[in-house]
Order: C-alpha cells, then structure tokens, then sequence
C-alpha cells in the first residue's frame, strides 16, 4: 500500500515538472496534479490497452512510436475530464507524452521505484 502511494505522489511530481516543461500543458497545482494522476491511471487501466489493440498494425509499421500517439490521446481524454488540468493542442499533448515519459524514467532511475 505504502508503495502504491509513493508510486502515485512521484507520478503527480512528474506531471508537475512535464507541466513546467512544456507550454501548454498546464496543472493548476499539486493537488490538481494528484487527481490528474488518479485519472490518468484509471484511463492507462481501462482505455490505453484497448487504443493499443485498435492501433496495433500501425504501431508495428512505426516500430512502436505511435505509443507516444496512444500516450498523448489517454492525456488528452484526462485534460478533458478535469478543468484544473489543460493541454492546448494535439501537439502539445504528444510532446508532454514525451517528456512525461522522459521524467517518470528519470524518476524511478532517482528513486528506485
């Protein structure tokens, strides 16, 4: 359990940072950062393998990049569900996938999680 709420705090740290990375990707605060990281949780859960299935001849042709492309959609659906939490554009949202992705690897190297 402890380790489930340290996995969830590191994560709502790294849409902060991604949020001060990239413009147009905004969090209103660390509290808009938790809840944010909450959902997009449940949508990786629920909604990212059934994007990743639809879109697999695609991502093979690609050679996996296109996951950055799923990424950016389950961000996307979670900005559009909380109002503290706001991506501009679609591009916005697949450089913040990057950059997220980039950040959460740098923090569990970091932390060990």
């Amino acid at each position: 359990m402890f380790y489930i709420l340290i996995v969830w705090i590191l994560s709502a740290v790294a849409l902060l940072i991604t949020s001060r990375l990239v413009k147009g990707f905004e969090i209103r605060d660390f509290k808009a950062a938790m809840i944010a990281s909450l959902v997009i949780g449940l949508l990786n859960a629920i909604l990212r393998p059934l994007l990743l299935l639809l879109t697999l001849p695609i991502n093979i042709l690609t050679l996996g990049l296109f996951t950055f492309v799923v990424n950016a959609i389950v961000l996307k659906a979670a900005a559009g569900m909380m109002s503290s939490f706001k991506i501009d554009r679609w591009m916005t949202a697949i450089i913040a996938a990057i950059v997220l992705v980039i950040v959460q690897l740098l923090i569990s190297f970091v932390f060990n999680v």
